[in-house]
């Protein structure tokens, strides 16, 4: 793929319409420094620098699509609490559409607190509950999704197991967006084992694919062309799924692109330092989807995805890419 071929995808990102389906979180990061250990107990002490809050779980997708289309929604549920009130301010903030995200108050947005010092996490702290969403709030978010869909490109449904994504809501979005010929990514969850078919895109990670083929976990082989347990892994989910696209993240091997009929296509990992891996996921779910959706071949969404997720796992926290990096990532100049 040459400069002409990129630049043409990704001038054609901002015109890009996704809809983020999946589990609201707020992510917060207590930034510090450690110079003792407490007297109390043999743990350090954290000496409080910064605050930080960022949008999480499918808000941090979403987040990561706002960086090159304007055009990005999210839907999904909250509570009434501190922690709601900031995660929308965040999101309008950034320029999400948040008309459909419901609020429940008998329900606790989830947070995760991560406690940093000297560009290490020393302690993640959640405060969540389990989502029982009900007959009628599910329906209501059936009545958003069908009226933002007809002016959508693409549906990203990001699962992070707090009880939004059961199977008859599964069921309904796979349908609804299938009928209307939208693109249809999931990043499945292997603890909410769903019955997932016919989407575009599948994007587990490599832990996720061994427990969602029923495979026993193994060790990574180099070349990863020589794993024959992956192979064995996305010829399984392939069928499993019947999707168009299986995109397994391999962590520092990559990513690997399985689809029907063809061969599996491998790009290696782009990232030249890792400081933390929290949110890399979405950015390549995020990515690989925006560059489908614009046209690219599933080979150039995948070495883009990968571009994109290199990058981010070399900043701190939930952090996101941002066009001129990826450009640079392909040695192209950002336009003037």
């Amino acid at each position: 793929m040459n400069r002409e071929r990129y630049e043409k995808i990704f001038a054609a990102f901002s015109k890009i319409r996704v809809l983020v389906v999946g589990d609201l979180i707020l992510d917060q990061f207590v930034w510090g420094r450690v110079s003792r250990i407490s007297p109390e107990a043999p743990v350090p002490v954290v000496e409080v620098d910064r605050e930080t809050q960022y949008p999480g779980g499918a808000a941090n997708v979403a987040r990561n699509l706002r960086e090159f289309t304007p055009h990005t929604a999210v839907l999904g549920m909250i509570g009434t609490d501190d922690g709601a009130h900031a995660l929308k301010r965040l999101l309008t903030d950034e320029g999400i559409q948040i008309d459909g995200v419901q609020q429940d108050p008998d329900y606790r947005t989830s947070v995760k607190t991560r406690i940093i010092a000297r560009h290490q996490q020393l302690v993640r702290v959640d405060r969540e509950q389990k989502l029982r969403a009900t007959q009628a709030q599910f329906d209501r978010a059936i009545a958003s999704l069908d009226g933002m869909l007809p002016a959508l490109d693409a549906v990203i449904v990001e699962d992070y197991g707090k009880g939004l994504i059961q199977q008859g809501f599964a069921d309904e979005i796979t349908a609804r967006v299938r009928a209307a010929g939208r693109l249809l990514a999931i990043d499945p969850n292997p603890n909410n084992p769903l019955n997932w078919h016919g989407a575009s895109v599948m994007k587990p990670n490599r832990s996720e694919a061994f427990a969602a083929a029923g495979r026993p976990p193994s060790e990574p082989v180099e070349p990863v062309e020589k794993d024959t347990a992956l192979e064995e892994v996305g010829r399984i989910l392939l069928e499993k799924w019947s999707c168009e696209n299986l995109l397994i993240t391999l962590g520092e091997q990559g990513m690997m692109l399985f689809r029907p009929g063809q061969s599996p296509y491998h790009t290696p990992t782009r990232a030249k330092e890792v400081f933390d891996v929290s949110g890399a996921g979405d950015t390549a779910v995020a990515l690989f989807t925006l560059a489908l959706a614009s046209g690219a071949s599933a080979e150039e969404a995948a070495e883009i995805s990968n571009h994109a997720s290199g990058i981010v796992v070399g900043k701190l926290g939930t952090a996101t890419v941002r066009p001129a990096e990826l450009l640079r990532s392909f040695s192209i100049p950002e336009p003037q």
